[in-house]
């Protein structure tokens, strides 16, 4: 319990320390993004995955909090997709490549021998997925890191019900360090995840997730895992479904994000990463609850119902063209004033205008 405190005390403080001493170094580097016209760096996962490693590696190699069999290759893999998003923030790979690597490493820690063949080939697919959608949320100050750590408790709770310890610490880990990242990210941000962050965020949540249903069907692990990334998942398809109506290119980027369709309907930024986080609470906490057997799978139908509700109902708020437009309505074009000729006050006046007209 103590180390436990200790642990996440230590990686919340690691990650907030190292996230400030990176800023300054990324911003001369030019490792930015741009929000709003604002440079902001994107080396916040470089600090989330060393203050990780470090804690988590410290107790493992200590023995204080072993992370057992299977934790150690998910963290080691994990890594791996850090450096290769680390990559693309430096030389902006495409995302298909950094998708790839991210099925790459999925396909080396998911556990075929109890999961079988074909369900270890669809846990591949999933965490590939979780991880791109969780890159996709680092587009708006704080809802990365939010949900990352709603998510990390949600899960971590799944991993203690099935008495995984290890994994259980490790989420715990990540949790305080990406909240120890927020202090940097909540709006204004200074300093974002990154493909680095952002990526080993989801790969590390999404393959825990598929540990801690290992052993169960297929179908509710399915509705436990959607309940598990529902917020992630949900702005994946919103923005998949926008481009694919509006004939947009899908790698083309715009503001058509969750966090981007409720600012339109008037939330703040701060508002909208807070009712995306109520959302994700929400949808967490029925996963947990399933999962745990204090709820039944019937009570997955209400997240995956209210997910497509959520789309359905921000798909119909406009996300391209002019923002003054959809907000205010065309432009009018402005009135040219002409000014009346002057008419003669004086007779003096009035004589030479005579004269003209006679001429």
């Amino acid at each position: 319990m103590l180390y436990g405190i200790a642990a996440a005390t230590t990686a919340l403080l690691l990650a907030a320390v190292l996230a400030a001493l990176l800023r300054t170094p990324a911003l001369r580097l030019g490792l930015v993004q741009r929000r709003r016209a604002r440079p902001v760096p994107v080396v916040g996962g470089v600090a989330v995955v060393a203050a990780v490693c470090l804690v988590a590696g410290a107790g493992d190699w200590t023995g204080a909090a072993p992370l057992g069999s299977g934790v150690g290759e998910l963290l080691l893999a994990g890594v791996a997709v850090a450096a290769l998003g680390l990559v693309g923030d430096v030389w902006r790979l495409k995302t298909r490549f950094l998708v790839a690597g991210a099925a790459v490493a999925a396909a080396c820690v998911v556990p075929y021998d109890e999961t079988g063949a074909p369900a270890g080939i669809l846990a591949v697919l999933w965490i590939a997925l979780v991880a791109a959608t969780f890159r996709g949320l680092d587009h708006a100050d704080g809802l990365a890191g939010t949900v990352g750590v709603l998510t990390a408790f949600g899960v971590a709770g799944c991993a203690a019900a099935e008495v995984m310890d290890g994994l259980a610490v490790l989420l715990s880990v990540l949790a305080a360090a990406l909240t120890g990242f927020l202090m940097h990210n909540w709006h204004p941000a200074r300093v974002a995840l990154g493909s680095c962050g952002s990526l080993f965020t989801g790969f590390v949540l999404a393959s825990a997730a598929v540990f801690s249903r290992t052993g169960y069907d297929l179908a509710s692990s399915a509705g436990v895992l959607f309940a598990l990334g529902a917020v992630p998942v949900a702005d994946a398809v919103l923005v998949l479904l926008s481009r694919r109506l509006a004939g947009r290119p899908l790698r083309r980027t715009g503001p058509d994000h969750l966090a981007h369709r409720l600012r339109r309907l008037g939330l703040t930024s701060p508002g909208a990463t807070v009712v995306l986080g109520a959302g994700a609470f929400a949808a967490l906490l029925v996963g947990v609850l399933v999962h745990t057997g204090w709820a039944g799978r019937n009570a997955l139908v209400w997240v995956v119902g209210g997910a497509i509700a959520v789309v359905l109902g921000l798909l119909r708020i406009p996300a391209y063209g002019s923002r003054r437009a959809q907000v205010y309505g065309p432009r009018r074009q402005p009135e040219i004033y002409v000014r009346p000729p002057r008419r003669p006050t004086s007779s003096s006046q009035v004589r030479t205008h005579s004269h003209v007209r006679n001429a």
